[in-house]
């Protein structure tokens, strides 16, 4: 028996994911007439990041519209996982982001030249990263809550963003203040690093949803808290299995009943578990296997 899942939420996230795009587009644009007000190579590669942001929004989007297909004979457990992999994609544009900035430090650390102090240039950039912190804040906040892999990696990819940008101007301030021109590549150099651990991380985490992880332990409590809770008839549940699939979660379990008792009453038992799981974990798919006392395997932890 299964829970089927409202489709606003998904509207709602698609609608952040366009968001993402426009946002991507504005910090963009700032941060290149950052660079080109002061020349200095760390805002360029913190413009170059930007430019991974925007396709990354883009990739963002069109995995929310994949996962959001309902499941067909090709794939009867839904296309949600595209997220994960969409994840993994936008760990690897920050991998390439972070190679891109590299480069880019290493040219100006062999050619150092001076930075202009234009007032304008830190202006735009200041701007460019205040709209990058609302805006991830945005993302990684409803994206936990709609459980959309996709989102979040959008706004942890945006944060990475912001404290680079937090590192552009530490290395501007002091490469001015000291009149060190090759501070500026050095400090370019050390933001590369901080992107490519960031990327790193966000592929490492969209690696469990991909290998199927079962849900966080907090959760996989309230669950036995809730089938023993709804499960009044039943004499145990057990063989309990989770797994989590973008914003869905599946659930499975065997529940043992008297052996006397009859097919309509059992299925009421399951319907009250499903109705509580439902309540608490909105979109789940919740399988129940429902077996006689007397054939009962008795295996994994016992729930009632």
């Amino acid at each position: 028996m299964a829970a089927s899942k409202s489709s606003l939420p998904l509207d709602f996230a698609s609608r952040l994911a366009i968001g993402s795009i426009v946002v991507g587009l504005i910090v963009l644009a700032l941060k290149f007439g950052a660079w080109w007000h002061t020349g200095s190579i760390a805002l360029y590669s913190d413009a170059l990041e930007s430019t991974i942001n925007v396709v990354a929004a883009c990739v963002a989007l069109l995995a929310l519209r994949v996962s959001a297909k309902p499941a067909d004979a090709r794939h009867p457990y839904g296309h949600q996982k595209v997220e994960y992999l969409a994840a993994v994609f936008e760990g690897a544009l920050i991998l390439v982001a972070a190679l891109m900035v590299f480069h880019s430090a290493w040219e100006a650390w062999k050619n150092p030249r001076p930075i202009s102090t234009e007032p304008l240039g830190f202006a735009l950039n200041i701007a460019a990263g205040l709209i990058n912190g609302v805006w991830c804040w945005v993302l990684i906040s409803r994206g936990r809550k709609l459980r959309s892999p996709a989102l979040v990696a959008d706004g942890q990819h945006l944060l990475s963003d912001v404290v680079s940008s937090i590192g552009v101007l530490a290395a501007l301030v002091i490469s001015i203040a000291t009149g060190l021109p090759w501070l500026d590549p050095l400090l370019a150099g050390l933001v590369g690093v901080n992107i490519l651990v960031s990327g790193w991380k966000l592929m490492q985490s969209s690696f469990g949803g991909l290998m199927d992880e079962a849900a966080a332990p907090e959760d996989l409590d309230q669950i036995r808290k809730l089938i023993a809770k709804h499960g009044d008839g039943a004499i145990e549940a057990h063989d309990l299995r989770t797994r989590h699939s973008g914003r869905t979660t599946f659930i499975e379990f065997h529940l043992v009943v008297p052996g006397e008792m009859r097919v309509d009453q059992s299925h009421d038992i399951c319907d009250r578990i499903e109705a509580g799981l439902r309540a608490e974990f909105s979109g789940a798919l919740i399988t129940i296997h429902v077996e006689p006392e007397n054939k009962a395997k008795h295996t994994g932890i016992v729930v009632l």
